[in-house]
């Protein structure tokens, strides 16, 4: 199925208001109609689109300085370019926004749970759970995840050529991969439960990269405390279709106007 530009934004638009249309309908029948809030939608930046893991890592600080005079509402901080994780750093972050008036709205973080080692993704766990605290440390909602990928395709710029398809490595197949995602999640969530802190699985390539699998992997682990981080230019195939299906259960939304990574 084929939808339009208009038509996706429409999707996207009804999956906003929806919250608002079940709280009016449950409104009882005497009570006086209420006008009709409109949903406030807050335009961040990322860090990554002032760095692009160039070799000298461009300060968040001055992120944050031209979001606010560019207009933003927000940042997104991608953790390989913070600087460190000292208290003097993050409570430096934290004022930086304040004094712009500006939130902190994700930590992108990188992990991979598709390896058949159970070492490595328990240190992926333990990583995630770290970058949760870190999340609330910096006042920040909510935590980008991904899924992770096999590595049989060394090269990015390979693996765009293949669309994301990525061959499994040899003795396992996607099933594994999927029970190793959602077990890794599910490590990773009462972390986040008792931080306060969403996680948000991105279509990010990898195992995610058809929307079917991200979802399969959403509706397995259940939480409140999961949700997804819609990226506008990582479908493999038509981007309105996979629009129509992640849009409703988005928490945040990544709009780039390029193809895949890099440049």
């Amino acid at each position: 199925m084929t939808f339009t530009r208009r038509e996706a934004l429409q999707t996207v638009a009804a999956a906003a208001l929806a919250p608002i249309a079940s709280s009016l309908e449950a409104q009882p029948a005497s009570a006086p109609a209420a006008a009709p809030a409109r949903p406030r939608i807050g335009l961040a930046v990322s860090t990554y689109s002032y760095w692009h893991f160039k070799t000298e890592k461009y300060p968040i600080e001055k992120v944050i300085d031209s979001a606010a005079a560019l207009g933003f509402s927000g940042v997104e901080i991608l953790h390989r370019q913070m600087a460190s994780e000292t208290p003097a750093y993050v409570s430096g972050l934290k004022q930086a926004a304040f004094r712009n008036g500006l939130d902190l709205v994700m930590l992108s973080i990188h992990q991979d749970f598709v390896d058949p080692d159970p070492a490595l993704r328990k240190k992926d766990v333990d990583h995630t759970v770290h970058c949760i605290q870190l999340a609330s440390d910096l006042g920040i909602p909510a935590v980008r995840l991904n899924s992770g990928r096999w590595n049989t395709i060394k090269s990015f710029d390979d693996l765009m050529k293949v669309k994301g398809d990525e061959p499994p490595l040899a003795g396992y197949t996607d099933e594994d991969a999927f029970k190793w995602c959602i077990e890794s999640i599910e490590a990773c969530l009462p972390a986040a439960e008792k931080a306060g802190v969403v996680l948000a699985l991105e279509n990010h390539w990898g195992l995610t990269t058809r929307p079917e699998n991200l979802m399969r992997i959403y509706k397995a682990v259940r939480s409140p405390w999961l949700g997804i981080n819609l990226d506008t230019g990582n479908f493999a195939t038509d981007p309105y279709a996979g629009l129509e299906v992640l849009a409703p259960h988005a928490v945040i939304v990544q709009a780039k106007t390029y193809y895949g990574g890099g440049e």
